[in-house]
Formats: C-alpha cells, sequence, structure tokens
C-alpha cells in the first residue's frame, strides 16, 4: 500500500469530498445511490459503477487515516 501512502491527504479530502457530493443540486449522486442500496433497488450497472466511481475517494481516505501512525 505504499501507493496509497505518496497521495497526499489534503488531495484524497478534496477528491472524496467533490466526488462524494458531486452533483450538489438536485441531490448528491453519493446520497442518492445509497438510498437506492438500501431500499434494494441499485440493480443496474450503470447505477453500481456511479456508487463505486463516487465512493472511490471516501474509502481511500478512510484507508489512509486508519493506516496514519497514531501518537
Amino acid at each position: 500500500m505504499k501507493w496509497l501512502d505518496k497521495i497526499p491527504l489534503g488531495t484524497l479530502v478534496i477528491a472524496a469530498l467533490l466526488l462524494g457530493l458531486a452533483p450538489f443540486t438536485p441531490e448528491p449522486h453519493m446520497w442518492e445511490k445509497l438510498k437506492m442500496l438500501a431500499d434494494g433497488t441499485l440493480i443496474r450497472p450503470i447505477d453500481i459503477f456511479d456508487l463505486l466511481m463516487h465512493a472511490t475517494p471516501a474509502v481511500l481516505l478512510a484507508i489512509k487515516l486508519m493506516r496514519l501512525p497514531r501518537a
């Protein structure tokens, strides 16, 4: 996971916020797709891909934060 350690934390934060909230109106895709997942209506391949695309930076950010040394 050295490739993840090379990515600056700020870059991941910005990417997670931008992709997680885009498009900003009427409703962020990530929220819409998570609601579809909870309802059991996330079945179309394009919707699954969309969720993965928008969630990837947030997942990478979470992994990077867990790997940070604790003081």
